[in-house]
């Protein structure tokens, strides 16, 4: 029982180490074009690029919301929140492609 606890426990635990982050002060377009699931698109991207640009560095994942178009309107946050960051490098997840036969 106590080792299949701790076979369960680790599965969890590498789990989420295949998350996916998005760099926002450092993500290409493409890259910031990868949070779809969150509200980013194509137009979006670009004005996250063209903020950072004119503003500088974002400090806190909250400053995404001085960009102009991304409010709780027009994008998912609590999506956003958990697919972006502002340090380390930008992880996207990679799917494996199918096997050949």
């Amino acid at each position: 029982m106590k080792n299949l606890f701790i076979i369960i426990a680790t599965l969890f635990a590498f789990s989420g180490s295949a998350y996916a982050y998005v760099n926002i002060n450092t993500a290409t377009q493409a890259e910031l074009e990868t949070l779809k699931n969150s509200g980013i698109t194509k137009s979006k991207a670009k004005a996250i690029i063209d903020y950072r640009t004119k503003a500088g560095a974002f400090k806190k994942v909250d400053d995404i919301e001085r960009v102009d178009g991304i409010n709780n309107q027009s994008v998912n946050m609590d999506q956003l929140r958990r697919d972006i960051t502002v340090t380390g490098p930008t992880v996207l997840k990679t799917v494996a492609p199918p096997a050949a036969k």
